[in-house]
């Protein structure tokens, strides 16, 4: 018994073999995104000197950058839409261009027009105000249809003819067009076939509280004014170009792919909408759902990316059905409702 009690103390101090902890692996991104970070960062910052609040417009101002698309920014006056637009023009070293729509506007207004030369007898193109990188565009729905129309093709086409000659957008080049919501006399409504050449239609809302107090403080110090001037250009044009070439090389998964098509598909087939939204609308959700993932450092697109860039890629290329548009219901909410029923892939 004795020698028994000895074999049972000596197996008890016997040392088990160590179990290595298990560590969790690390995930390095495949494409390097940290110039790209840093410099859409160094963007905000600029903005911030003089722009209070209104972060959710800046962020998707900079995903139609990155995504090479054009945006329409709706809102009443005085939220910061076109200042907001200006400023971001200037924290980019490219061309810059500002168009006041009014309604005797004309196509040549915007295009340009041959001009006769006295001293070679000849023709000569003046190129309009269009051909620049950066394009603001105030008020789009105070032209006419065919100021409109003039418009809506080169943004399309990044290209115009004239005379016979074709005369290409030198890249990058983006149209950032605002309107205003509550007034109606003497504007021209967009027409909804065209408003799909729109990456995003964003809608700008009052800033709360304590922006506004932030606000009111900037203006009672009269630091407004110097703030506008100190903002600098941090990024080129060409450095603009590889940022949006990057974007296009985000890993979107096969499921990812898929979640993007019953999105847009489940729009056709919803009651409450008499229009749903075209393929391009499928195209224009991958495009900026890749771009969220970049300017959040990622190299790989999550279900979160495409669920926040959906009600803006969406709202403005379906429409309400009558009915439930006399109810009260918006494109927004029924975007959401399609959102929440969709089962999210993991």
């Amino acid at each position: 018994m004795e020698n028994l009690d000895n074999q049972n103390l000596e197996s008890q101090n016997v040392e088990q073999p160590s179990v290595e902890q298990t560590t969790t692996p690390e995930f390095h991104s495949r494409i390097d995104m940290t110039e790209l970070s840093e410099s859409l960062a160094k963007v905000k910052s600029e903005i911030a000197k003089v722009i209070v609040g209104q972060e959710s417009m800046i962020e998707h101002l900079l995903v139609a950058l990155l995504s090479n698309g054009h945006v329409i920014i709706e809102g009443v006056p005085g939220v910061a839409k076109t200042i907001t637009a200006k400023l971001l023009a200037r924290t980019i070293s490219v061309g810059f261009s500002r168009i006041q729509f009014t309604p005797d506007l004309m196509p040549s207004d915007i295009l340009g027009t041959s001009v006769f030369n006295v001293k070679n007898t000849e023709f000569e193109f003046k190129k309009g105000p269009i051909f620049s990188n950066f394009i603001l565009i105030d008020e789009i729905n105070r032209s006419p249809a065919k100021t409109q129309a003039a418009l809506f093709e080169v943004m399309e086409e990044r290209q115009i003819t004239m005379d016979g000659t074709l005369y290409k957008m030198e890249q990058p080049f983006l149209v950032v067009a605002t309107q205003n919501p509550i007034e109606h006399e003497g504007t021209y409504r967009l027409p909804e076939a065209q408003l799909d050449r729109f990456l995003f239609k964003i809608n700008v809302d009052y800033p709360n509280l304590s922006q506004e107090m932030e606000i009111v403080k900037n203006h009672h110090e009269n630091r407004l004014d110097d703030k506008i001037s100190q903002v600098q250009a941090v990024i080129s044009g060409h450095q603009l170009k590889n940022y949006q070439n990057l974007v296009k090389e985000i890993i979107v998964e096969p499921h990812l792919l898929e979640y993007i098509a019953k999105i847009t598909v489940n729009t056709r087939e919803n009651q409450f909408l008499y229009l749903g939204a075209s393929p391009r609308a499928s195209l224009a959700l991958l495009t900026a759902s890749k771009a969220f993932a970049a300017i959040r450092g990622r190299d790989f697109v999550t279900p979160e990316d495409i669920k926040e860039a959906a009600v803006s890629v969406l709202r403005h290329r379906v429409m309400v059905s009558p009915e439930r548009e006399m109810e009260g219901l918006t494109a927004d909410e029924i975007i959401k409702q399609i959102l929440e029923s969709i089962e999210i892939p993991r």
